[in-house]
């Protein structure tokens, strides 16, 4: 068999056996979820991934360049049915200061390293990197380990206009 004609049997094996995602739907249309996506934050940026529902069953992600998922985001299959974006737990560190002004002197070295940072009332957090937490040290941070879903803000183009700042959830 030719390396094309494998490719193409393969291709069409593997979207008998999962449901094939192409498209994100805007939330408030009323769509019936029948299913529920959990991914990290890095699995979230993926525009092509393999997964699993929640509820065990396959799924391929096939979305448009540029485009990425957050919590809360509703996906469509040709079939008709509907998933739900939900952001994983992950280890996180969870930064808290003295004074506004230290968390937004942190904030200001991390937006400076490109790092991902999600913003709280009155903390900041990011994933467990050892190099940042250092420099989080030498900053008097007050830094706790934690393990939830993380969801740092889209950035200046990420487009997402009703993002709003989470919640302390400790």
């Amino acid at each position: 068999m030719r390396s094309g004609a494998r490719a193409a049997r393969g291709a069409a094996l593997f979207s008998i056996l999962m449901i094939e995602i192409t498209a994100k739907i805007k939330p408030g249309t009323g769509a019936q979820i029948s299913g529920q996506l959990r991914l990290s934050y890095d699995l979230r940026q993926k525009r092509w991934l393999r997964a699993r529902l929640v509820s065990g069953e396959e799924v391929a992600l096939k979305l448009r360049r540029g485009e990425t998922l957050r919590a809360g985001d509703l996906l469509a299959a040709p079939d008709g049915s509907v998933i739900e974006v939900a952001a994983a737990p992950e280890k996180v560190l969870h930064v808290e200061c003295a004074s506004a002004l230290e968390l937004a002197r942190i904030a200001y070295h991390l937006g400076n390293r490109h790092a991902a940072v999600q913003l709280g009332n009155g903390f900041l957090r990011i994933i467990e990197d050892a190099v940042l937490e250092e420099m989080l040290r030498g900053l008097d941070a007050k830094l706790t380990r934690i393990e939830v879903p993380f969801e740092p803000e889209p950035g200046a183009y990420g487009g997402d206009k009703d993002h709003h700042v989470a919640e302390c959830h400790k």
